[in-house]
């Protein structure tokens, strides 16, 4: 179990330890093209993160209102409350806020920028269907999301997905218009044909391919971040078949979600929109098959 848990979280890392890479590259060619520079990169930073802030700050908000989730009472539902409360004590987090989504199809997700402005949000369907250890399966790996601060990690995603693809936008205006070199004290740069040849079929590829790598990327670490979230679900509750027995009935309900969409089906436990099997489907979803995570589960 922490042997997995240690191995998602070095895999999260070096995602985005590549994202910064490509941004690096990417930068370099701007480079290279201008006489901007290093210095590209401030203003692709400066406007992917107001694009973001506000998504961020207000993240929980959106997301509540888009599935249309209402808030809850302990009177209502005790037996969610009773299960948040205790999987929060055993996470060492504030409790999150709770909140019902009425719709027959079981499913859940969380949201907040921390902790301590958290919601945890079920669907009456899975409230009905799921058994005491399912829904605690499914309650601490929500619980680990927050815990985890994989809000976080998404919106630092999504931000160097933005840059990226500013850096990327740029570059090519710049090969459509032409780009002057950057100057260097000494005097301007000689490069041969080749090696200039060579250089601007480099940078077109890196600018054409780059926004596609970074949602791989953006996707892969989302993936990683669900692996690591289902680890973590067993360290909070220590009974695996709890959530092993949950994924199952949820893969195996038919009924869509009707408040989902692909803007928001990243933030639940299991992908609420119809998936298809297949190499293609599995490098662009935002979650791994439920089969992969049964059997990460099944090797705790």
């Amino acid at each position: 179990m922490y042997e997995q848990i240690s191995r998602n979280k070095r895999r999260s890392f070096l995602l985005i330890l590549f994202f910064f890479l490509l941004i690096f590259g990417l930068v370099w060619v701007f480079g290279q093209l201008t006489e901007l520079g290093e210095y590209a990169v401030i203003p692709a930073v400066l406007i992917a993160g107001v694009m973001t802030f506000i998504s961020y700050y207000s993240s929980d908000k959106i997301a509540l209102a888009v599935s249309r989730a209402r808030p809850v009472e302990k009177k209502e539902y005790p037996h969610l409350f009773n299960v948040v409360e205790g999987l929060a004590v055993a996470a060492g987090i504030p409790q999150p806020r709770c909140y019902v989504i009425d719709d027959s199809a079981p499913n859940a997700f969380a949201s907040g920028r921390n902790p301590k402005n958290s919601v945890i949000a079920v669907t009456t369907g899975l409230l009905d269907k799921l058994n005491r250890a399912e829904l605690e399966g499914v309650v601490a790996h929500e619980m680990s999301h927050i815990k985890n601060y994989d809000i976080l990690v998404q919106t630092l995603a999504v931000v160097m997905v933005g840059v990226i693809a500013l850096l990327s936008d740029w570059i090519m205006r710049v090969f459509f218009w032409g780009g002057r070199g950057r100057r260097r004290s000494g005097g301007s740069r000689n490069r041969s044909g080749d090696a200039g040849a060579i250089f601007l079929v480099i940078g077109l590829a890196l600018a054409i391919l780059s926004p596609l790598i970074a949602q791989l990327l953006r996707l892969a670490v989302s993936r990683k971040r669900e692996f690591l979230a289902d680890a973590s679900s067993v360290m909070l509750t220590r009974y695996p078949p709890g959530l092993i027995s949950a994924l199952r009935k949820l893969s195996a309900d038919t009924e869509p979600l009707e408040v989902a969409n692909k803007a928001t089906a990243h933030m639940y436990i299991i992908n609420p929109l119809k998936e298809h099997k297949g190499a293609m489907n599995k490098l662009f979803s935002t979650h791994p098959p439920i089969e992969d995570r049964i059997a990460a589960l099944e090797s705790l």
